[in-house]
């Protein structure tokens, strides 16, 4: 059962050269737009621990409150594979950190979710000595969460335990209550993996999900000693919910049969078709929550 639609700030940080908003001014463009809630980048130009001191966190969850947006989550920033080759530097240490006082703020603002992420696969190390350390910090960052009445959700975008069945095998081994999945369709569907069954597993596990729809472009190289073309990895391209090839009614309809019960995000981060204005943003956010509607 999906408990309410968010809007994730990505959208309009101007990170791709789309238009973009301060926080504040984001809060008010999701109430205006319709949606329940919001999902907010933990880092610049948005939630940043340096910019949201303890009193900056009592305004904003206000500003929230009286604007109606009863679900709030925070989304980290965080690669706990990052320059493994230089082993001296507690990256890990510093990460979990952040988590942790992402936590404390996520606290002060109304919220108990933090997405996070694992870790791009690095060539300085071994895949299990890789697994293992996220594994570890995760374990660490959701005991150090459970303190202030946060939950983790992995989200299945970073190399490690991007499949669904190693997603399963993370949230698992790492053992807290607290560290639960937020599966997205957006990888499974790259990888050709059957849509329903891997939402059906993950279903259970999961607290979240974050939604975007692509079309595939196809990209080709000319080689003129062949006088022909050879075909690259296709391009992925933003588009509206409804138009993309991501079947998302059937991956709605596999969690819910599967036991989902949480809230669902729109996200716009990449170049959108149409492009970055203002109207085409809100455009592309109607349009999401006109197919959720239609979808449930």
């Amino acid at each position: 059962m999906i408990t309410g639609t968010l809007l994730h700030s990505v959208s309009y940080s101007g990170s791709w050269g789309q238009h973009g908003l301060t926080l504040e001014e984001f809060v008010d463009k999701a109430a205006d737009l319709g949606f329940d809630g919001l999902m907010i980048g933990a880092k610049r130009p948005h939630f940043s621990l340096l910019d949201y001191p303890p009193e900056r966190r009592g305004e904003l969850k206000r500003r929230i409150g009286g604007r109606g947006l009863r679900n709030t989550l925070l989304a980290a920033y965080n690669n706990f594979t990052s320059d493994l080759i230089h082993a001296e530097i507690p990256h890990s240490e510093f990460q979990v950190h952040y988590l942790t006082e992402l936590s404390r703020a996520a606290r002060d603002i109304g919220s108990d979710r933090i997405r996070v992420f694992t870790g791009y696969e690095d060539g300085a190390a071994t895949f299990g000595r890789q697994w293992d350390l996220v594994v570890n910090c995760l374990r660490e960052a959701a005991k150090r969460a459970a303190n202030f009445g946060v939950t983790l959700g992995v989200q299945n975008h970073h190399d490690i335990a991007v499949d669904h069945r190693s997603l399963v095998d993370l949230v698992a081994e790492v053992g807290e209550p607290n560290c639960r999945a937020m599966f997205d369709a957006w990888a499974p569907a790259l990888q050709s993996t059957d849509l329903a069954r891997s939402a059906a597993l993950l279903a259970p596990m999961t607290v979240h999900t974050t939604v975007a729809n692509y079309s595939l472009r196809p990209r080709f190289r000319y080689v003129p000693e062949l006088v022909n073309y050879e075909q690259l990895t296709a391009r992925v391209q933003a588009v509206p919910m409804d138009e993309g090839f991501i079947d998302y009614r059937t991956f709605f309809r596999a969690m819910h049969e599967g036991g989902f019960t949480g809230t669902v995000a729109y996200e716009m981060c990449s170049p959108l078709l149409g492009g970055g204005s203002e109207a085409n943003l809100d455009r592309y956010a109607k349009r999401f929550l006109d197919f959720m509607k239609d979808a449930q």
